[in-house]
């Protein structure tokens, strides 16, 4: 299983005034290994993110999951593949506020349409193997900035995705832990097996990453303009 981003061109604005967000990009990710968006603000970082994770269709190109191309489904099917085969993992964790830790997890069950009370234990299993074992009934106002950044990580793990997306996972969490969280984001995506892509500023996380894709020099390689005959 891979993820290809075969000609991605993403634009925004009227037709007046569009801007060019990623143009022309092709590039390939492969499973068991992290790979580390790094870039300046601007890069396309987390546009690439979204088109990946099915949240935005590109104005061009293709992108395949496993063969298949989540730009040319249907939003239907585009919302199942996100539900069933995509993990995401958001700067701010995006916890939902009075969930324990436990029930962040059984969430995901919920909308996914299975069944929570049954996964109890295994959520917290989960949560056990990002270190999280002693804070299982604890809610995201108990939990420090690193905490809350696991359990965001065992949440977005959950259920078992082909690809995982994270939008920088070490900006809310103190420096002493940073590189602790990025090793566990490179252990894990060995473990599952699967296509894990990380935007980050953070040196710590690039470091951590099994392949570094520097978005400046991605996008400058895919311009028209750095591409004879295009």
């Amino acid at each position: 299983m891979s993820l290809e981003l075969t000609g991605v061109t993403v634009e925004f604005g009227r037709a007046d005034a569009r801007t060019t967000v990623l143009d022309g990009l092709d590039v390939t990710f492969e499973p068991g290994r992290m790979t580390a968006l790094v870039g300046p603000s601007g890069s396309g970082k987390s546009t690439l993110l979204a088109v990946a994770g099915a949240l935005l269709r590109p104005t061009a190109g293709q992108v395949l999951l496993d063969g298949e191309d989540l730009a040319g489904l249907s939003d239907a099917r585009r919302a199942e593949a996100r539900r069933e085969r995509i993990g995401y993992m958001f700067q701010s964790g995006n916890l939902l506020s009075g969930l324990t830790a436990v029930d962040q997890l059984l969430a995901a069950v919920y909308i996914s349409a299975g069944r929570p009370r049954a996964h109890r234990s295994r959520a917290g299993e989960a949560l056990t193997r990002v270190g999280l074992g002693h804070r299982l009934r604890h809610r995201p106002e108990q939990l420090s900035g690193g905490e809350r950044q696991r359990v965001a990580l065992a949440r977005a793990l959950f259920l078992s995705p082909k690809l995982l997306l994270i939008d920088e996972p070490t900006a809310a969490v103190d420096r002493s832990q940073a590189g602790e969280l990025a090793a566990l984001l490179a252990e894990r995506t060995r473990e599952d097996d699967c296509v894990t892509v990380v935007a980050t500023h953070d040196p710590a996380v690039a470091e951590a990453a099994d392949r570094i894709v520097d978005m400046a020099a991605l996008t400058a390689e895919a311009a028209p303009s750095a591409r004879p005959g295009r």
